[in-house]
């Protein structure tokens, strides 16, 4: 089919936010279906269409959903686009972790310290206390643990419900920040949304990585990572803190770069030895991880401008990791521009339809 220049080109422009190897075989079919979707038969009618007329929202909107599943590709994709959705993915899930984990730790405290349980001996003094009572301290509990919710939903493949829960939790985060913003109560100008930003919404966003065509990972490993973190992490944290030496413990940034750290450090020989398909997916989500770790870390940086042995630590931290960064760098860059495979082009549910 041809057209004019106007309206043609305005789809192929809103088309290039495709990938290209997907671009290249169904460019010309889409642009046909949309035009079709204009043109009435009058010569007249369609001249003055196809010259002054633009793509809608709905129809941008919709080419843009696919481009960002198309990008962070599921079965079927090509090689480099699958890498980048599978280490999307998996950051989303490492990411739910953590605050699966810190909601499992909020239930502890809170039954320890309120002393739900009459045979639970009396908490220490030093251990921090849950907060009780009041419609922020219920909405506090109530977003913790439908991360929990959230968690599962990802892991048994309900992608959709896990969307709507975890667009729905990050809210009263938000109109915390906001309430604290104009009570100025905030304690520095941008690091609690720095926070929210990273921790909360990114996360959330990234779930657009999770659609049909993604796969499901094991749930058996993923469903013992939420217990084994807090007994790893969280009960060391607690045991250190009833002893009063809570001045030993990292703050939350600094724990986050060490486990990343750490996580590089385990997976760095693999990586090296490219041994295992997975490899260099695991090497590009542990920089993605890396990357937020960092952010988090340096964002953070702005708590200890007057305390210089603590900024000393927290920079310390941050180039520790970096270091282990670095050692799986290589194998994911080699993941993420691997050359994209011409077969599998058309994985289920993306083929091109009329816009209605």
């Amino acid at each position: 089919m041809s057209g004019g220049p106007g309206l043609e080109q305005r789809y192929r422009r809103v088309l290039r936010l495709l990938p290209g190897y997907y671009r290249d075989r169904w460019e010309e079919d889409m642009a046909a279906a949309f035009l079709d979707s204009w043109l009435t038969g009058d010569p007249e009618e369609d001249e003055a269409i196809l010259e002054f007329c633009k793509p809608t929202w709905a129809e941008a909107a919709s080419v843009a959903g696919l481009a960002v599943r198309l990008h962070l590709g599921g079965a079927g994709a090509p090689r480099r686009y699958f890498a980048w959705g599978q280490a999307v993915r998996l950051a989303v899930l490492a990411v739910a972790v953590l605050h699966a984990a810190g909601a499992l730790d909020v239930f502890v405290r809170l039954v320890w310290t309120h002393r739900l349980f009459g045979w639970l001996p009396v908490p220490p003094a030093n251990i921090p206390t849950a907060p009780s009572g009041g419609i922020w301290a219920t909405t506090l509990y109530a977003v913790q643990y439908a991360w929990i919710v959230i968690f599962l939903m990802l892991i048994l493949g309900h992608y959709r419900t896990a969307r709507v829960i975890a667009v729905l939790a990050v809210v009263p985060d938000l109109v915390a920040l906001v309430q604290g913003q104009f009570a100025g109560s905030l304690q520095m100008p941008y690091g609690h949304w720095a926070f929210w930003v990273l921790l909360d919404l990114a996360p959330v966003l990234a779930m657009a990585a999770f659609y049909r065509d993604a796969p499901l990972f094991a749930r058996r490993p993923w469903l013992l990572a939420v217990p084994a973190y807090y007994l790893v992490v969280y009960v060391p944290v607690l045991a250190v803190q009833a002893t009063g030496n809570s001045a030993w413990l990292p703050d939350f940034s600094g724990l986050c770069c060490l486990l990343v750290s750490l996580a590089c450090l385990a997976h760095a020989p693999r990586a090296r030895s490219r041994r295992g398909a997975g490899s260099g997916v695991s090497s590009l989500t542990l920089m993605l991880l890396a990357a937020v770790a960092g952010a988090v870390r340096i964002v953070s940086l702005a708590d200890y401008l007057h305390d210089l042995h603590l900024m000393t630590v927290s920079l310390a931290e941050l180039l520790i990791l970096m270091a282990a960064a670095t050692l799986v760098a290589s194998d994911a860059a080699r993941a993420q521009a691997a050359h994209a495979r011409t077969a599998a082009m058309t994985a289920p549910g993306m083929k091109p339809r009329p816009p209605t």
